[in-house]
């Protein structure tokens, strides 16, 4: 199952953005076995600013996966269930997972509903390029507890 992460604006060149991509290339390397990946960071630029053209680009780019929007006020989940529920994807025969991570303003309410659920990483607000590495962190860490890895630690 390929896994994306779509975020809208740009990652730059940052510790954050070389944070994600670390992450992101240790997930398709650990997930390969596991018929997991590649884990691919998608960069979404909208020639029009607001929540629309965002959700256009992203919906676009979602087209035909299993899309899970990031969202403050979505679910929580701890590292193991999180890890479960990515394998249960897998094991149903999901081909593509697609996690959203929308603008400035948050994802637009036609993502939220075309979503088939949601993400919180807890009630604040983080900065864009904190999310995408966090996000990428987080599958990471599913796919080494799939692995059975020593890298989470109840």
């Amino acid at each position: 199952m390929r896994i994306g992460v779509i975020a809208i604006g740009k990652a730059g060149r940052g510790p954050e953005a070389q944070l994600a991509d670390d992450y992101v290339r240790r997930a398709t390397a650990a997930g390969r076995a596991l018929g997991l990946g590649p884990v691919e960071l998608i960069d979404l630029d909208p020639k029009k600013p607001g929540k629309g053209p965002e959700a256009e680009l992203i919906l676009a780019a979602a087209e035909g996966a299993h899309l899970i929007a990031c969202d403050e006020r979505g679910r929580t989940y701890g590292s193991r269930a999180f890890s479960d529920h990515i394998a249960g994807l897998r094991d149903q025969g999901e081909r593509r997972l697609v996690f959203a991570i929308g603008g400035a303003d948050g994802l637009d309410r036609s993502v939220l509903d075309a979503a088939r659920s949601t993400l919180a990483f807890g009630p604040q607000t983080w900065p864009h390029a904190l999310a995408r590495a966090m996000l990428a962190e987080q599958v990471y860490r599913a796919v080494t507890i799939m692995a059975g890895s020593p890298y989470h630690r109840d």
